[in-house]
């Protein structure tokens, strides 16, 4: 695969550190996330064009404040810190970073130097997302001011000679009017980056590198038919056909009629070799009175493993497994020194010991977004394309507590009259993720002329364009009135629907 150009993220623990990542390679720049930790030697060898310093909790006069090695500042590459970033930089070069009598949090009017390379084009007061208690009390030497608020009077800084800017604001965040200009001025103003990475091209060379890296060997994917692990599928068998063998495994955890839907599509639409394998049985009895969610993701994560080594011996010998895992999963999942929001089982359930040579992930590099791009690159249908996105672990993290197979079937029935009414309203394309969760709560209910004691079912749907934030759906009350009386009316052992009306941050979209 032909070098491309880079900009390191440099995590300081940041809760945006991937929109900044995303935000880069909207401009057609390719970025990675790397700890704070990382060595200089490694930041040599990746040889950026330029590196950012998220934002971050910690206060950075802290004794175990993340910090990285001062360095950094002598390899001639430029640099924009972002928030704790711009203080870290700050403080690294001598410069004052103090504590705020009081904090900035929120959308606040900028004024700002566009005479500066990092504002060019941009009016001189800008709307901003502002989220510190601390501040940049006086600039190093070498450094000037480019922006000021009522509040905070050093909201940016740069050492034009140098290629450094700092920034007390979040450009990443929609919040902030012309955030991505300003990123982009960064990338192609001070990093002189030429913006020639695109989805197009990631295709062309991963197919290239898989061919060469497996040759004559033989893959196994690992077959949900999710929008991942689909668009996995595909780009392996492009790249080594026949050589390619997807297993299905059909964990009982699956929506209602999903296994049939998968298969179909799977073995009418692509010439692939599909082995479907039914273990609802062996899961559900690994899974028996396990409540814990992270328990229930391990569990899940090594019986897939399981289950493919048993199949991969069926079938002769295997090499690769291929896994659909994406960059958001192993960012969660606390890999490099990240911290850990929740695991994922393809990055966090893998056992000690795996049957094949080597694991294979395509698309470990890729958010969400790009993962489509690369489906509507590689010929799959829209429509499975944009499927609604589906966790690995399955109903298995939709089910609160302990899992039954009583509980997988209200909820399936559940889920798919929730799903089926937002078709009926037209409003599949306005929101991006919808589906119903089995809590663990029963509730007095009456129903007819008897008292009930049974389930509630918990409703759930965000917009988002990354599914790192997202904030809840508006979904008109006549749609989630019809969706409550047809779950109590047509659905055993539930008589009470709720909405979740949480945004994210603080809550995740996923329950467990």
């Amino acid at each position: 695969m032909k070098e491309k150009e880079l900009i390191l993220i440099i995590d300081f623990y940041g809760q945006y550190n991937q929109l900044i990542a995303r935000r880069v390679r909207e401009c057609n720049v390719y970025s990675e996330i790397v700890p704070y930790k990382i060595s200089i030697e490694k930041i040599k060898e990746k040889n950026p064009k330029g590196i950012i310093f998220t934002g971050g909790p910690a206060s950075v006069y802290e004794k175990d404040a993340p910090k990285c090695d001062k360095e950094i500042f002598n390899l001639g590459i430029p640099i924009l810190g972002i928030c704790y970033g711009m203080q870290f930089m700050t403080y690294s070069l001598n410069g004052e970073v103090s504590r705020a009598e009081k904090r900035e949090y929120g959308e606040t009017t900028v004024n700002i130097n566009n005479k500066s390379k990092l504002f060019e084009g941009i009016e001189d007061k800008n709307v901003c997302l502002m989220s510190h208690t601390d501040f940049v009390s006086e600039v190093p030497e070498g450094f000037s001011k480019i922006a000021y608020t009522d509040s905070c009077p050093i909201a940016a800084i740069e050492n034009e000679e140098k290629g450094f800017y700092g920034i007390q604001f979040h450009p990443e965040v929609n919040n902030t009017v012309n955030g991505t200009k300003i990123i982009k001025n960064f990338l192609f103003n001070v990093c002189k980056c030429n913006g020639s990475w695109k989805m197009d091209s990631f295709v062309e060379e991963q197919v290239e590198y898989l061919k060469n890296k497996i040759k004559d060997g033989k893959a196994l994917c690992a077959l949900s038919g999710g929008v991942d692990s689909s668009v996995a599928a595909v780009l392996l068998h492009k790249a080594i056909g026949k050589n390619l063998t997807c297993i299905f495994v059909d964990h009982g955890l699956l929506r209602k009629n999903e296994g049939d839907e998968v298969e179909k599509v799977f073995r009418e639409q692509y010439d692939i070799n599909l082995i479907r394998v039914n273990a609802e049985e062996q899961f559900l009895e690994k899974l028996k009175n396990v409540t814990d969610p992270e328990q229930k993701r391990k569990i899940i994560g090594e019986e897939f493993i399981r289950v493919f080594e048993k199949e991969a011996k069926k079938i002769g010998k295997v090499d690769y497994l291929v896994q659909g895992t994406i960059y958001p999963d192993v960012i969660e999942s606390g890999l490099g020194e990240s911290a850990t929001i929740k695991s994922h089982h393809n990055v966090g359930g893998l056992p000690d010991y795996v049957d094949f040579k080597e694991i294979i992930e395509p698309l470990r590099d890729l958010f969400k977004d790009e993962v489509r791009k690369t489906g509507l690159e590689l010929g799959i249908p829209e429509k499975l394309v944009y499927r609604q996105p589906f966790p690995g672990p399955g109903l298995g993290i939709r089910v609160i507590g302990d899992i039954t197979k009583q509980k997988l079937d209200i909820l399936r029935e559940a889920d798919y009259i929730f799903r089926e009414e937002i078709r009926n309203a037209n409003l599949e394309k306005e929101l991006n993720q919808y589906f119903a969760v089995l809590t663990n709560i029963r509730s007095v209910g009456v129903m007819g002329d008897g008292r009930t004691y049974d389930y509630t079912i918990a409703l759930r749907s965000v917009k988002t364009t990354d599914f790192m934030t997202a904030t809840w759906s508006k979904i008109p009350y006549n749609v989630l009135e019809k969706v409550s009386n047809r779950i109590v009316n047509e659905v055993e052992h539930v008589n009470r629907v709720v909405y979740d009306i949480t945004s994210k941050p603080p809550a995740t979209i996923e329950w467990e």
